[in-house]
């Protein structure tokens, strides 16, 4: 899927490098810190704290200057990188990051409102396509900016990771006495209503993820289950304004019941058709997007249970870490976790990858197991342990746990993406609260949308 091989369309443009420069560049009260702590071993509940804090910084100190929204890429060794190309899917992460943080008091509520105001206000005149935003957009601007060269219109899968975040702010805020939260829980309602689900059908019984106004839906990436895109679905049949009828989800996603597989990895049943893994599992992250605000806890449609399909997934790749078939140095119980991050090219230099069984290349991407925490606790317990306690100086940066490492190759890159900071505090809150997954389960338009698709909740009642 588009996801999984995203940033190798630019992984050229990752190769730059300067002297290292850290210093927040969004302006406002800095979470700052990230001096290498001296040497100790932390409890638990202080190295969950130190992580949510952590990966906060992300899109707090280091959001876009202009739009308040977050930024693709941070790189410690080029600060200025592509300093303002904003990601779309990675905003809706930054936005329920900034929710985690008034909650559990890092930020300052007011300060926080003000800047999800500044980026509401900034999405509202943006660029759309028919209610999407594109992939990219110009945090100076507004303007689209090219992913490819036919992805340069509306990507209906970013839209959906933004729009999650949106009907979060939307709940969050709703009941406020304050008129501004007020008013910006009306403006995340506006915006997500305005989004033409239907139009990115062409009439048929399947979503296409991108329309561009030079090449009409040419790309042709019909959305079908299983990968990330699954919350598409959910939000187009919910939407008020521009719903889908449930045969688009049925014949599109769950290809009438060929989501479905029989298949198992250690003992563990796959439960559903990873695209492309082959009875196996696909990165990590397929597990996470879609769930940030989708509570996946006995979530079941007429095919197959959403709890068994991402605990199981968190559950294989955990046990494919420890098999190790390829025998890397430094795979272990405490040290796992494949997704789509940077990774180290054969010739040692940084590029993109979707690390998976079938793709693994020794690289560990810490978002993996730390944000599969609703899924493992205690296997990502360790893996904090392992980061905090044990490797702190070298794998810890300004913005919480480097973007991938491999200690087979004694390799790591200074450097941040959004889409891969962006499911850390959602998870792990999911996990302490159900944060996040009750203020989007229990929307009124979210649950009548996954009713008329024929779901069931044992979680949310229904």
């Amino acid at each position: 899927m588009k996801k999984s091989i995203q940033l190798t369309l630019i992984a050229s443009a990752f190769l730059l490098s300067c002297s290292r420069d850290s210093s927040p560049t969004s302006g406002g009260t800095p979470l700052g810190g990230n001096d290498p702590p001296a040497p100790t071993a932390y409890t638990d509940p202080q190295i969950v704290e130190m992580v949510q804090k952590d990966a906060l910084k992300y899109f707090w100190d280091f959001a876009e200057s202009n739009s308040k929204l977050a930024r693709e890429r941070y790189h410690t060794d080029n600060p200025g990188l592509d300093a303002t190309i904003v990601s779309t899917g990675g905003s809706g992460f930054g936005l329920m990051t900034l929710l985690v943080g008034i909650k559990n008091g890092y930020v300052p509520r007011a300060e926080a409102v003000a800047r999800i105001s500044t980026a509401l206000n900034f999405l509202q005149n943006a660029d759309r396509f028919h209610g999407a935003w594109s992939h990219w957009i110009s945090g100076t601007s507004g303007d689209v900016i090219p992913f490819s060269t036919m992805d340069n219109g509306g990507d209906l899968v970013e839209t959906a990771f933004l729009v999650q975040g949106l009907i979060c702010v939307r709940e969050y805020f709703k009941n406020s006495t304050d008129t501004t939260e007020i008013g910006l829980s009306q403006k995340a309602d506006q915006l997500w209503k305005e989004v033409e689900w239907n139009w990115y059908t062409q009439g048929q019984n399947v979503l296409y993820w991108h329309w561009s106004p030079n090449y009409n839906f040419e790309m042709n990436h019909k959305l079908q289950g299983f990968d990330e895109t699954l919350i598409t679905y959910i939000l187009a049949a919910a939407s008020p304004t521009f719903a889908i009828q449930k045969s688009v989800y049925q014949q599109g996603w769950a290809r009438n019941g060929g989501i479905k597989n029989s298949s198992s990895q250690y003992g563990i049943p796959v439960v559903v058709n990873h695209n492309g893994a082959n009875g196996n599992v696909g990165p990590m992250f397929w597990s996470h997007y879609s769930f940030l605000g989708l509570d996946p806890r006995g979530l079941s449609d007429e095919y197959v249970n959403y709890g068994d399909v991402t605990a199981n997934h968190a559950k294989i790749m955990y046990q494919y870490s420890i098999a190790n078939p390829k025998g890397w140095n430094g795979y272990s119980a405490k040290n796992w976790g494949l997704t789509a991050s940077y990774s180290r090219n054969s010739d040692g230099t940084t590029g993109y990858a979707a690390h998976q069984p079938n793709n693994d290349l020794g690289v560990i991407s810490p978002t993996a197991a730390i944000s599969n925490f609703p899924y493992t606790p205690t296997e990502s317990m360790n893996y904090l342990r392992f980061l905090y306690n044990e490797n702190y100086s070298k794998l810890i940066g300004v913005a919480g746990p480097y973007d991938a490492y491999s200690l087979h190759y004694n390799w790591v890159t200074p450097r941040y993406l959004a889409i891969d900071q962006g499911p850390i505090n959602p998870m792990i809150e999911n996990q302490k609260s159900a944060f996040l997954w009750n203020l989007f389960m229990n929307a009124p338009d979210i649950r009548s949308g996954l009713i008329k698709l024929g779901f069931h909740s044992t979680q949310h009642g229904f």
